[in-house]
């Protein structure tokens, strides 16, 4: 089986989609995750393909030219004062692109609420053939795997799934076991990148190495191969590794390069058991 990969958005988070998949295609992916939902973060660019029709069309000139295709789009947050049913235009473009998955977090603990925001994504999603895959992320109010399989089981979505990012996986010290309890079909794809040993204490500490500082693959703690041993065969890995420094010094393209390679070259030393 040859293992397939997508550059997530976040590696290169100052390239506008068509950008984007140029650099994915130079580096080798086979796909990219790209984030056309704008959440108005600091620093954050506006990639909202639904209502940019030039950065649409560029963007499908750019996967055409390529032959690469779209894996996911980001990220469809469930928060207060947020209806996911404004997500659909995203969604469809998603679909028109050829994605497969709409990736999810959930920024609230009001559990009535989001369980059913998140239910009505799913069925919104159903409706263009996508998954929407939840991501627990350490400092969200879901931020671990039990979190995330409580949702699942709760809504019971046939078109529902769990996106594992190593980073999270590692920080909000979920045990291996609790993967190999989970149905397989269940996780459709997965994030991969390293990081240090140590763990914030604060949020401000996780939010800085979870968006601005993430390591190659096998550059840091994490133990990749024993989280990537307990997922599908099949999975595809999207590599999220931004890393503010290293962009600067080597470019996005560089950067792109250099994630894809260092995992390609961890994943043979590492071939799974």
């Amino acid at each position: 089986m040859t293992q397939k990969f997508s550059l997530a958005h976040l590696t290169v988070l100052g390239c506008p989609p068509p950008e984007m998949t140029y650099i994915a295609a130079m580096a080798g992916y086979d796909y990219v995750s790209i984030r056309p939902i704008y959440m108005g973060l600091p620093g954050e660019p506006n990639y909202d393909l639904a209502n940019n029709k030039e950065m649409l069309r560029q963007t499908k000139t750019a996967l055409k030219e390529t032959g690469l295709g779209v894996h996911d789009i980001e990220l469809a947050k469930i928060e207060e004062g947020r209806n996911v049913k404004q997500y659909e235009p995203a969604i469809e473009v998603a679909a028109e692109l050829g994605a497969k998955s709409v990736l999810s977090s959930i920024w609230t603990p009001d559990r009535d609420f989001y369980l059913e925001q998140f239910a009505e994504l799913c069925d919104i999603a159903k409706k263009y053939g996508l998954n929407v895959d939840l991501e627990f992320v350490t400092w969200a109010s879901v931020f671990d795997l039990k979190g995330a399989v409580e949702v699942l089981k709760t809504v019971n979505k046939d078109n529902a799934g769990i996106m594992v990012d190593t980073l999270h996986f590692y920080r909000s010290r979920v045990a291996l076991e609790e993967l190999e309890e989970l149905p397989k079909e269940w996780f459709h794809f997965a994030h991969l990148c390293d990081g240090p040993e140590e763990i914030p204490t604060d949020k401000a500490g996780l939010i800085h190495t979870g968006r601005d500082a993430r390591l190659y693959v096998g550059e840091g703690a994490i133990d990749i191969v024993a989280i990537v041993n307990r997922l599908p065969e099949d999975i595809l890995y999207s590599i999220e590794l931004p890393h503010i420094e290293r962009a600067k010094e080597f470019g996005y393209a560089e950067h792109a390069r250099r994630c894809l390679q260092t995992t390609k070259d961890y994943l043979a030393k590492h071939p799974r058991g």
